[in-house]
């Protein structure tokens, strides 16, 4: 028999249980929808999210380790935490990688976990895990609820906590008791604020006399906490004061990529004239991104720990800024907050900045860079990206996981729309599937494709059940070289001829997607990827485009052969 519902705040009822002030708080917090498998530790949640289908959706996965990805995508795409509800012992190992991601991405984001009775903690009890010690240096805060009068308190603080300063994953263990017992009544927290730091009027003041004085200034924007209007003022900015930019590793939505500043992404595979640019620039201006290692190509990009650019870095969490790289000027600022001191920060004269005409020839040279190349086989990725970006409107999202299939995107499409890209700067595979369900269901009206590698793929290939059962049309594009390409490289490099370990044997893909109701196609060569293309979109449920690649065709820039050859020279082979 179910307990009465007690209020969002105030307090008219007598009792409730820690369930339903799990619910209460969840929408005093301005949650929508909640993904998660569900499990006997939460029974009592879910019973509670059955009294609110009206004002939370309930999005049931196949894999914990997807309703973990769908939460961190909403993170990513809202800066609100995406929430995902799992269950104990086995359910938390799953969701697990979803925490990681969130963690290395800055992205908000809260695990709750149905744990054990507390009355059988500590004799390790079906499924029992400690979660404080699982999650403590992959989570921001890790707690466990004892109390049900608290769970108020903690949520309020969980919230607040994930997206503070740089956001990141709070994971609460929920024991099985507390969610089910009756419990007094208590009045909810109020709805969370973000709390962001801001640069000091002396920060920016000295971040002017730098431009003012620099001759070759360069920037690196990107990380999480951008919002639109955030990216207006960033490109207000940069058009005041005619600097180049460059943006990190799978943030390349932070500005229009056909902006006449954009320089292309700083990431794996960067073009190595803007690499140059960045080398030989004598101010750096850093604002966002952590400077990690995809961003600077293995930490080699810049000098460490003082770069020979003066730098000027910019970063939600104090505890980035200097952690491998002594900036001259480190400033502890939210996105929103810096860009519009920047926008109303102008120069003295544009016909005295030194570096005039600099974005222009950074804009041209990527450009350039971002023209196909042929490569080994049939079809042409390069030419299918572009194909791909010229038939999807600017707002459309894309979304990846992690294998060498995504250079080609990376480098060949253009996005034009903020939060339009949503890929994983910690590597994960399976991440691209779960992740444009999540997009799907937070913005049917766009546009959304996934695009996987083969192996990438069929790590949550079983969430197309997801989609079908939500009628959600997304679009997932496989690129199947029948290998896992990113390691073969790798193992080519290395290894040169000893390939083991990393062959695939697949399905047929098409008929993998009709089997699960949703729409089909198989592509061998270019010219059918556009007709594949719009029979896909005007099929108006999920659909799965296989792309066949031969082996050889490894990245945009060289073949596995010539990969191997550059392994056998640095063994002094050849």
């Amino acid at each position: 028999m179910s307990l009465p519902n007690a209020p969002v705040s105030g307090s008219v009822a007598a009792q409730t249980t820690g369930a339903r002030l799990i619910v209460d708080a969840l929408l005093t917090h301005g949650v929508e929808r909640v993904f998660c498998v569900p499990g006997e530790s939460f029974l009592a949640v879910l019973d509670s999210l059955h009294d609110e289908t009206e004002r939370i959706q309930t999005v049931v996965c196949r894999h914990e380790a997807a309703a973990a990805n769908m939460a961190e995508a909403v993170g990513k795409l809202t800066g609100r935490p995406g929430i995902a509800i799992v269950t104990r012992g086995p359910g938390a190992t799953h969701a697990s990688i979803g925490v990681h991601t969130a963690f290395q991405d800055s992205t908000p984001m809260i695990l709750l976990i149905g744990q054990c009775a507390r009355e059988h903690l500590d004799r390790e009890a079906f499924q029992e895990i400690d979660y404080r010690r699982m999650f403590g240096q992959m989570a921001k805060w890790v707690a466990q609820i004892d109390d049900p009068k608290r769970i108020p308190e903690y949520l309020s603080h969980a919230f607040h906590t994930a997206t503070s300063g740089r956001p990141g994953p709070v994971v609460l263990s929920l024991p099985e008791d507390v969610l089910s017992d009756a419990c007094d009544a208590v009045a909810g927290a109020p709805a969370y604020q973000r709390v962001a730091a801001s640069p000091s009027v002396a920060q920016i003041e000295t971040l002017r006399q730098l431009l003012e004085g620099a001759q070759r200034p360069m920037v690196i924007a990107g990380g999480s906490g951008w919002t639109p209007a955030a990216c207006a003022d960033f490109r207000r900015f940069v058009e005041n004061w005619q600097l180049p930019v460059g943006l990190a590793f799978r943030f390349q939505d932070t500005l229009d990529n056909e902006h006449p500043n954009y320089a292309g992404d700083v990431g794996l595979g960067i073009n190595p004239a803007l690499a140059r640019r960045i080398r030989d620039a004598d101010l750096l201006l850093a604002i966002g991104p952590r400077l990690g290692e995809a961003t600077t190509n293995g930490y080699t990009l810049l000098d460490l720990p003082k770069t020979k650019q003066t730098l000027v870095h910019v970063h939600q969490g104090a505890d980035e800024l200097g952690r491998v790289y002594a900036a001259d000027l480190p400033i502890v600022s939210g996105m929103p907050e810096l860009a519009a001191m920047l926008a109303a920060m102008q120069p003295a004269s544009n016909d005295a900045l030194a570096w005039r005409g600099a974005a222009d020839d950074a804009h041209r040279a990527y450009l350039d860079w971002r023209k196909p190349r042929p490569i080994p086989g049939n079809v042409q990725m390069g030419e299918v990206i572009q194909q791909l970006r010229a038939h999807l409107p600017d707002d459309a999202i894309l979304t990846n996981g992690a294998g060498n299939y995504a250079t080609w995107l990376h480098r060949h499409f253009s996005y034009r729309h903020y939060r339009s890209q949503l890929a994983p700067t910690s590597g994960a595979m399976g991440y691209g599937v779960p992740a444009a369900i999540a997009a799907k269901s937070l913005y049917p009206q766009r546009a959304v494709v996934a695009l996987a590698g083969d192996g990438c793929f069929m790590m949550s290939a079983q969430e197309l059940a997801t989609a079908m059962q939500y009628d959600l049309h997304v679009l997932f594009i496989v690129v199947n070289n029948g290998h896992f390409g990113t390691i073969r490289m790798h193992q080519e490099r290395h290894y040169p001829g000893r390939v083991h370990g990393t062959g695939l044997t697949n399905p047929d893909f098409a008929a993998f997607a009709r089997s699960f109701g949703a729409h089909g196609e198989t592509v061998e060569r270019t010219e059918d990827f556009l007709p594949a293309l719009q029979r896909a979109m005007q099929a108006k449920r999920a659909a799965v485009i296989e792309i066949r690649m031969p082996q050889e065709a490894s990245t945009p820039g060289a073949t596995l052969e010539q990969i191997r050859e550059q392994g056998r020279k640095l063994r002094g082979e050849a």
